[in-house]
């Protein structure tokens, strides 16, 4: 968890007027509640409160896991560990130390870890009734040969000793932890870390699939993605929005100077740059006057939006889209709208898991109309946003309390690693932050959707392998033990000697392993066939 907030802070006092009279370095641990900090450009909040001065817009990824900053001005609520991009902020303290959401969110992870009951294993099961039963079948056979049919005790000490050979558990012993480790190697090819063989027996059984939306379903960075112009050429839409644009950091910024790096544009150089919260930009480009920023800032500067472009302007707003207005000396020159994309194998992860019989969810931060625009897309079931860490650590518990379903919960932000410990499966984007790597029980690197999947079905496919390996260890048995117990010397004379026992012993062994072995060759269903 280090890292996650700073370990000191500004503190200010302010006279009548609101003016900061004084201001000195303060370690965290000596904030009390009501205390007034200052919160520069680029530095970390130090503490859960609310902004009383200041006006900026404030990364909050870590904790609802959207990759748009926020704008935060007098009256919000600012979270300890999000980071203040671009203005001065000042914060009256709330909530201090323990009592933070990142700290809760800490303590959730830390609950639910202790909290997860331990998988009983199957194989381990059955040879713990398997061993008193031969045993007590072996001495059963000394006893009958001996003492009753009278046979001399040579013979009966060597049925009594074959059997205790050829039923030697090591291929039961043999049959779950070879299966797990070949097939854990095979799906780390794949690059899906699995972290110990219980997962890789539970990760099979699930009924219930929940995501994250942002850096799961779909990429987690802003991209433009409709170009309209009005009265010029795309590319002097995107240079004029670009030249504007790269004087900042915000994500929105980013994203449009990496579309005319796309365009191989040529940006002008601004000057008298303005970050105006909250609306957008204003600069001067060769004498002329660009705007790029919403609704609110062409109104603020007297431009007039209508006819087509409002139009537009609201189609775009409904699909729940960030749309940027380009204005140039009070005349609008045409919009550039972003989202968060979808993953390209999202759907197709989302169908295959709905051919399995899994139903599911998305539990997302964002607002829900996006939300249902995503789950739409994609073909998710059940949809729930604006949700808190907390929040669909509930839903989590919840679906598994009430329904008694195992849930697979798949996410790659710190405020999805209560919910990844919570659930039965926690699968963690190889692309997402430390803590949700730590808290997965399965990492999925490079953020391949369709190897959420592929762990299911390597799942699958080694608990079979495992009951197969089962299944010839007891069918070497079921035929051999009658045969070591002598059950054919009285009709055909035949024995079975200890080192033919022994080879069959070796025998089963063999066959457990290279069945295991063939599990290297493996290729999960959704690798196989793409559409």
């Amino acid at each position: 968890m280090i890292g996650l907030q700073p370990t000191v802070a500004t503190a200010i006092e302010v006279d009548e007027k609101g003016e900061i009279i004084s201001q000195k370095e303060v370690s965290i641990a000596d904030i009390v509640i009501d205390d007034l900090l200052l919160v520069k450009p680029g530095e970390k909040i130090p503490v859960d409160g609310d902004v009383v001065g200041g006006e900026s817009y404030v990364d909050e990824s870590m904790i609802n896991g959207e990759p748009i900053p926020k704008v935060k001005k007098d009256g919000e609520e600012v979270f300890a560990g999000t980071i203040n991009q671009d203005g001065v902020l000042q914060i009256r303290a709330k909530k201090i130390g323990k009592e933070t959401v990142l700290s809760n969110i800490i303590r959730l992870v830390e609950k639910a870890q202790s909290s997860r009951p331990p998988v009983q294993k199957f194989a381990n099961t059955i040879v713990s009734y398997f061993i008193p039963v031969i045993l007590t079948i072996a001495i059963v056979v000394f006893l009958i040969w001996y003492f009753v049919i009278g046979e001399s005790l040579l013979f009966s000490l060597t049925c009594l000793i074959s059997i205790l050979v050829v039923a030697c558990p090591c291929a039961l012993g043999l049959a779950t932890p070879t299966a797990v480790t070949v097939g854990v190697g095979r799906a780390a090819e794949y690059g899906i870390l699995i972290k110990n063989g219980d997962t890789l027996e539970n990760a099979g059984q699930i009924d219930v699939a929940a995501f994250d939306k942002t850096g799961t379903i779909t990429e987690g960075k802003p991209e433009v993605d409709d170009i309209i112009p009005c009265g010029i050429s795309d590319d002097e839409l995107i240079r004029l929005a670009a030249s504007v644009e790269q004087n900042s950091t915000h994500p929105i910024a980013k994203a449009i100077v990496n579309k005319s790096k796309e365009f191989a544009l040529e940006l002008g150089q601004t000057t008298e740059f303005e970050n105006i919260t909250g609306k957008g930009l204003k600069a001067i480009l060769n004498d002329n006057e660009i705007l790029a920023g919403n609704l609110a800032l062409m109104q603020s500067c007297d431009v007039e939006v209508g006819g087509e472009i409002i139009d537009k302007y609201h189609e775009l707003e409904a699909l729940s889209k960030t749309i940027i207005l380009i204005a140039e000396n009070k005349s609008v020159r045409g919009i550039l709208s972003l989202s968060d994309k979808i993953k390209a194998n999202s759907k197709r992860a989302i169908d295959e898991l709905h051919k399995m019989g899994v139903e599911t969810y998305m539990l997302t931060g964002d607002n829900e109309s996006t939300a249902l625009n995503v789950a739409r897309e994609v073909g998710i079931d059940n949809v729930e946003a604006g949700v808190l860490p907390e929040n669909k650590l509930d839903i989590v518990k919840s679906t598994q309390e009430n329904n008694t379903k195992k849930v697979l919960f798949v996410g790659d932000g710190i405020n999805d690693a209560p919910a990844l410990t919570q659930a039965d499966i926690g699968v963690a984007m190889g692309n997402g932050t430390d803590i949700a790597m730590e808290s997965g029980d399965i990492v999925v690197m490079e953020g391949d959707l369709e190897n959420v999947v592929a762990a299911v079905q390597f799942s699958k496919k080694v608990m079979r392998r495992i009951k197969e390996n089962i299944f010839w260890a007891f069918a070497y048995n079921t035929i051999l033990i009658p045969i070591a117990a002598g059950v054919l010397y009285p009709t055909f004379g035949i024995t079975f000697e200890p080192a033919l026992a022994g080879l069959a012993m070796a025998l089963s062994s063999v066959t457990v392993i290279t069945l295991s072995l063939m599990l290297k060759r493996y290729v999960p269903e959704i690798k196989r066939v793409k559409n």
